[in-house]
């Protein structure tokens, strides 16, 4: 498949591997798209996995509902659940980077029928991340989420730095430069940006739901190097999973594992499978 709809959106779906393997969805982060799961995708491909790796809620240009409440969590869990029901799969293994690993911690929790096992790639649980809000200095590295509340103004500032200064600015930050080049023509334009910035707009609504302890077999990958994600933050992870529970750390690594750190990362993700039962 190419694409699958849902509560009215359409999303753009890239679809590899072998249509009866075994299905693992891939979920970017902000401000990713699909694409940052190719260099890992052939390694889990070439041992049989069939990957469904989406262009998420407001980052598909056919589903970018207006207004923060259209990007909680569990609305974004029902977008990778229906994609699910549209590869014909009653479950699933779900792996995710940055804000797709926080939907793949989220997912795993309240939906174990469906899940079969979750990787995380530098997103620790989310309660974790809360916690380490609380107790260090994990605050100082997130400012920017409370920039981003702000309605319309962060849009239009990227818009007026434009594409290349974003693409510079994420160069600096360690992403490699094609994919700082691609992700920046969104910053260029207000429209494209509107819906992944509503997905931290959206975070004042979730204080009453947080995500529950996880029970399926779990899989945390954090570099040492992540300029947004702390140390802190990573090793409370472990109070919040119930079942088997592996955490690995890439030494010398930045925030953006998928494409910079996918030769240490792929065979993790293949031993981590082979280790959950079908």
């Amino acid at each position: 498949m190419d694409s699958y709809s849902h509560d009215g959106l359409t999303f753009d779906v890239t679809d590899a591997g072998p249509t009866d393997g075994r299905v693992v969805i891939a979920l970017h982060g902000f401000p990713e798209d699909r694409r940052c799961w190719e260099p890992i995708t052939p390694a889990l491909t070439d041992a049989g996995y069939r990957v469904l790796a989406p262009d998420q809620r407001g980052y598909s240009p056919g589903a970018r509902p207006a207004g923060r409440r259209s990007y909680v969590t569990s609305k974004l869990d029902r977008d990778v659940l229906a994609l699910g029901d549209a590869a014909g799969v009653d479950r699933f293994d779900v792996v995710g980077h940055d804000w797709g690993g926080l939907v793949a911690w989220d997912l795993a929790a309240r939906h174990p029928d469906r899940i079969r096992s979750v990787v995380s790639l530098s997103t620790p649980h989310p309660r974790a991340l809360l916690d380490s809000m609380r107790h260090s200095t994990q605050l100082l590295h997130s400012w920017y989420m409370g920039f981003f509340q702000l309605p319309w103004v962060p849009e239009r500032i990227l818009a007026i730095q434009g594409g290349a200064r974003g693409a510079t600015a994420l160069q600096r930050g360690g992403l490699d430069k094609a994919s700082a080049e691609r992700y920046a023509i969104r910053f260029a334009t207000p429209e494209a940006m509107t819906g992944p910035l509503n997905w931290y707009r959206a975070l004042p609504f979730e204080r009453r739901d947080q995500t529950p302890n996880v029970g399926v077999p779990a899989m945390y990958v954090w570099s040492d190097g992540d300029n947004f994600l702390t140390r802190a933050a990573a090793e409370r992870t472990h109070y919040y999973v119930m079942g088997p529970y592996r955490f690995e750390v890439l030494a010398g690594q930045n925030h953006w594992l998928p494409t910079n750190a996918a030769a240490q990362v792929a065979p993790l993700l293949l031993q981590h499978l082979a280790s959950v039962s079908e």
